[in-house]
């Protein structure tokens, strides 16, 4: 049996492993798709808003030739530390069932079954996206996410969202030869948590009308050659190739429930979990990183969920310690 069995292998799931590894427990890492699958899928181009040394995970220097680093660096740095400590990691492994068992957790994926003491949930939230729920919505046309611009060159795009996904998205776009780049925005300005650089980029973009945006508005249907936009109480059609919707995405809240973790309906949906340990509600059963947000996905980044890893290994290895003398 293994001491922990950690899902995902994202930063936060490595640094789990990596303090597993420094304190003699018995590990392994499951990850459904790539090594840092998360970020292998964000745009090509993208760029962090932290700096590399925030991003470090097991004392291994991130040296980047950015002030902000890019996710091809990033990507590189992350592989670079697996094969450092040489990590127990299966990758394409996806879970399909956790079962507790009268002693810990049996866990059963497309490859085998496992039999671990505890068990750590490390699996992010990039991999459910929030619905629009409108008609229309599981055309071809429609993307939940975006990674280059080149699909759309020469096409009629609107983009949902006044984040930095869609802003990144727009401003890529409009610059790498989109016919037209449209926003729609539920609130009334671009957010103010865009990217500083970002953030001044696209309100100039759309003061200038290079980029079209409405705000305070919604998309009420997605038809084939165009969408339906609804704003002050008013609706107006607008012709459409692609559609962007970057609303932003949410962790697994089925698997947590599953599993018995509370999820607080009235606060965001946060999963429950003591912070000393980050024990959730179920006996060892541990949470870490973004998914300790529940709504809230910008509660929680790797440099500051970096400190979820000692904390869950240090609590597992008092726990089995204990079982041990017992």
């Amino acid at each position: 049996m293994l001491d922990v069995l950690i899902i995902g292998g994202g930063p936060i799931g490595m640094a789990c492993g990596i303090e597993a590894q420094k304190r003699g427990l018995s590990y392994r890492i499951v990850e459904k798709g790539v090594l840092v699958n998360s970020l292998y899928h964000y745009p090509l181009n993208m760029t962090f808003f932290s700096t590399s040394d925030k991003l470090e995970i097991g004392d291994v220097p991130f040296v980047s030739h950015n002030a902000k680093p890019t996710r091809a660096e990033a990507i590189e740095y992350y592989r670079r530390v697996a094969m450092k400590f040489d990590l127990d990691i299966g990758l394409y492994e996806p879970v399909k069932e956790i079962s507790p068992q009268t002693e810990g957790y049996r866990v059963k994926t497309a490859r085998r079954d496992y039999q671990a003491a505890n068990v750590v949930l490390a699996t992010g939230f990039y991999d459910e996206e929030n619905k629009l729920n409108i008609p229309g919505e599981d055309l071809p046309k429609v993307r939940h996410y975006y990674d280059d611009p080149h699909p759309y060159f020469r096409q009629r795009l609107v983009v949902v969202g006044a984040r930095n996904s869609a802003v990144d998205a727009a401003l890529e776009t409009w610059r790498k030869g989109a016919q037209e780049v449209t926003m729609v925005v539920r609130e009334p300005e671009i957010s103010q948590r865009v990217k500083y650089w970002a953030r001044p980029d696209i309100v100039n973009r759309i003061e200038e009308g290079s980029i079209k945006a409405f705000f305070e508005a919604e998309l009420t249907a997605i038809e084939p050659g165009q969408v339906v936009v609804k704003q002050q109480g008013k609706s107006f059609t607008l012709e459409n190739d692609f559609v962007l919707a970057l609303t932003g995405y949410r962790p697994n809240f089925d698997m947590l429930r599953k599993l018995g973790v509370a999820l607080d309906a009235e606060n965001s949906m946060i999963p429950a979990y003591n912070p000393a340990t980050m024990e959730s509600n179920v006996e060892g059963l541990y949470l870490a990183g973004v998914v300790c947000g529940g709504l809230e996905t910008q509660k929680w980044f790797i440099e500051n969920s970096r400190a979820h890893a000692p904390l869950i290994m240090q609590a597992i290895q008092e726990r089995m310690g204990a079982a041990v003398k017992v």
